[in-house]
């Protein structure tokens, strides 16, 4: 959709700009400046930005037909007088956009000049700038890879629309779209708040007579912090005088938490001051992250589009070596969890730095406890004992994080403030009544959308009360979140288990010292205690080694050695699966660390069998079904699944998305409804689907091992959610791995 005639009014650097980058791609047919400077008019016309300038929209505005554009790029308070000369004197064909930092301003004006919001109108706002100013400061890159922000309305004409996004598009930004009063808010907070900050700073220290150096031996983080009060002065009076009331809003916030860090610094408040500065640090972060697109800073509110990645794995490849797989995901959750409500510092080491349990720990940190790190897997908890945690900023963003939502459900239950957890979509599509229903049973008030799915809002200050909780079927993360209500309820809170789970919580909570009482399937223990702080070493996680185990079980002259992963009976339902198929696995160096079995686990290749897996067996193999469905695939013979219907509930269908998979490869799977019937055979080749499923995407991973052509895996950008470094310590083990982003 070319633009015939491109008339910017306003021709200093953002509309200068604007035209230099069309030119160079040929997006229009003539640029027509309008400016009230002769010296503007003159350069640009003499620096071919423009085919010609005038003073006044006047001059050309009778000659603008369907196929022209006219974009506002004046100050803020200045767009007014232009709207009403447009609708004065321009066609209702013509499409009108703008550049200016505060739309609610630009549509009261555009209300005013027209009569009603004219849907030929488009507001827009550019998120680009320099220090220079004016015509001479025009870069045809200025908005490459920076983002326009545009706010259409119900009545916009979806025509002229797209001809602004084409417009933008064209010159490298990335559109996003957002209504009117968020977008005055979010710029209040994210730019005009920081300008003003800039500017006051500047303008005081200028005024410090007394010390003449300050500018002179200023270090670059001043330099680059006040590089924005370069700006231009006449723009920023009319941003902050048009988005007043927001502007406002976030200064008073600033202020306030201004006025208490002086305190704290007056007062030497050590945990205040590091509270302050770690969350800033993770918040920046988080930031920073964000703009490289990296997954877990993607937030629920963000309209950024996220890569998509896939993997394709060509076939064969050779295994062996010794291998450190990252920190167990359960223990790592935990720890950040128990810290927190425990009394004193906890240190941990090992910790798993991916999205789930780094969204874990910055809901802590969103309740005021004081965390340091992570640092190559160290971190620092300075718990606020059992009733210290504080209410949230806002909504508690958990990602893609399960066991967090669940956990965090009943820990939050007993609490004094109101929380809400949300999640990304895939965690919003997850079953939570699970955990609802018996926290509601102990006097917990929790509401949930339909069907019992998340949101969770959950209201502070109920008496919980200790209740006997028979497991319908054997859940890991719904036991521990009823304990986990229970250190805050009256009186006993007891569990009982259809099979045995992990019993990781139990043991880590005897660790902070709290008194757990463990008879065969049932687990107790009386509210009210509390948790002393400890030290924790994270082993490494037998979920992520087990795709290593079934690579090296299936894969000829393999020969590897996964080194400190723990082995808690509860978690080893892997193992023995693997063994009864055939598999060749030994243990070595076999330690307890932090109550936690650790051992070395040498695994090499044999011929696996078929097999009947034994219905004790699937709760403590529950999270490794999907790469075990890769060893029966591979086996001789016939291996049956059952009573495996949490599979269903997962992060996705785990039995239905890996059957299909399977099928596709030429694998003979047959879903049933509670797990899967596998005729081992070749694996062939051909293109997946993970369903944004980590370990799906990972376990095809390894088929690829056995394939006879080159497997392409869709939706893999939530690996990292589980196992961050998996594509780097595939490579390193043998297999052909790349990664592809769109």
């Amino acid at each position: 959709m070319r633009i015939n005639k491109l008339i910017i009014v306003g021709f200093g650097l953002i509309g200068a700009s604007l035209a230099a980058g069309l030119r160079k791609v040929g997006a229009c047919e003539r640029v027509i400046a309008i400016a009230r400077s002769e010296h503007t008019r003159d350069k640009a016309v003499e620096l071919k930005l423009a085919d010609e300038a005038h003073a006044d929209l006047n001059a050309v505005a009778d000659t603008l037909g369907a196929d022209d554009l006219i974009c506002i790029a004046v100050p803020t308070l200045t767009v007014d007088k232009i709207l009403r000369q447009i609708a004065a004197s321009v066609s209702d064909q013509v499409t009108i956009t703008d550049c200016a930092s505060v739309k609610g301003h630009v549509e009261e004006a555009a209300r005013k000049a027209f009569g009603e919001l004219p849907p030929q109108l488009i507001l827009g706002h550019p998120i680009a700038g320099s220090e220079r100013s004016g015509v001479l400061a025009a870069d045809p890159e200025l908005y490459i890879d920076h983002r326009v922000i545009l706010t259409p309305a119900e009545n916009t004409d979806s025509h002229h629309l797209e001809r602004v996004v084409n417009m933008w598009e064209a010159v490298g930004a990335e559109v996003l779209r957002m209504p009117v009063a968020e977008h005055d808010d979010v710029l209040a907070a994210t730019s005009h708040l920081p300008h003003v900050i800039a500017y006051s700073l500047v303008d005081t220290l200028a005024h410090d007579t007394e010390n003449e150096n300050i500018f002179r031996y200023a270090a670059g983080g001043f330099r680059d912090f006040t590089r924005i009060a370069s700006s231009d002065p006449t723009m920023w009076h009319d941003i902050m005088l048009a988005n007043r009331d927001s502007v406002l809003r976030a200064l008073d916030l600033f202020t306030n938490n201004l006025a208490q860090l002086r305190q704290a610094i007056a007062a030497q408040d050590s945990d205040y001051l590091m509270g302050v500065f770690t969350r800033a640090k993770a918040a920046r972060d988080h930031f920073s992250s964000r703009i490289a697109r990296q997954p877990y800073t993607s937030n629920p509110s963000t309209t950024m589009n996220e890569q998509q990645i896939e993997y394709l794995v060509q076939p064969g490849g050779s295994l062996t070596g010794s291998l450190r797989v990252p920190g167990d995901k359960s223990i790592s959750h935990r720890s950040i969890m128990l810290g927190s409500i425990a009394e004193g510092v906890t240190e941990i080491e090992g910790f798993l730095e991916g999205e789930d349990a780094l969204a874990t720990l910055q809901a802590f940190r969103d309740m005021g406890v004081v965390i340091e790190g992570p640092d190559q897997g160290r971190v620092t908890v300075h718990g606020v004992g059992l009733h210290g945690l504080q209410a949230p900023p806002g909504a508690l963003y958990l990602g893609n994080s399960g066991t967090s939502m669940r956990l965090l459900a009943g820990l939050l239950a007993g609490q004094s403030f109101d929380t809400e957890l949300t999640g990304d979509e895939s965690l919003s599509r997850r079953p939570m009544n699970r955990v609802a229903d018996p926290l509601r049973s102990m006097g917990a008030k929790i509401e949930t959308e339909a069907k019992g799915l998340p949101p969770l809002r959950i209201e502070g200050g109920q008496e919980l009360n200790g209740i006997r909780y028979d497991l319908p079927m054997a859940s890991a993360q719904v036991k521990s979140c009823v304990l986990l209500a229970g250190l805050y309820a009256q009186g006993q809170t007891e569990v009982v288990e259809p099979a045995v789970t992990r019993d990781h919580t139990e043991r880590m909570l005897k660790g902070f010292g709290y008194p757990v009482e463990c008879d065969g399937p049932r687990v107790s223990l009386q509210g009210g205690g509390k948790l002393k702080a400890c030290h924790i070493e994270v082993p490494a996680d037998i979920s992520s080694a087990a795709f290593f185990m079934v690579a090296a079980a299936i894969t000829p002259g393999a020969d590897v050695t996964l080194t400190h992963v723990g082995i808690n009976p509860t978690r080893t339902g892997i193992i023995n699966i693997l063994r009864l198929m055939g598999a060749d696995i030994g243990f070595s160096n076999k330690r307890e660390v932090g109550g936690e079995p650790v051992a070395d686990i040498r695994v090499r290749h044999s011929e696996l069998k078929g097999i009947d897996i034994p219905p004790e067996l699937v709760p403590l193999a529950i999270d490794e079904f999907p790469v075990l469905f890769v060893a029966a695939a591979c086996a001789e013979g016939t291996t049956r699944l059952s009573g495996a219907e949490e599979l269903r509930v997962k992060e996705s269908d785990r039995i239905q998305v890996m059957a299909d998979g399977l099928h596709i490869l030429g694998v003979d799977a047959q879903p049933t409804a509670d797990g899967m019937i596998i005729n081992g055979g070749q694996i062939g080749e051909g293109t997946v689907e993970s369903h944004g499923d980590h370990r799906i995407a990972m376990s095809f991973v390894i088929a690829a091992l056995r394939a006879s052509g080159p497997i392409n895996i869709r939706d893999c950008a939530n690996v990292s959610t589980s196992f961050p470094g998996f594509v780097e310590l595939a490579r390193s083990a043998g297999i052909s791995i790349e990664i592809n982003a769109t």
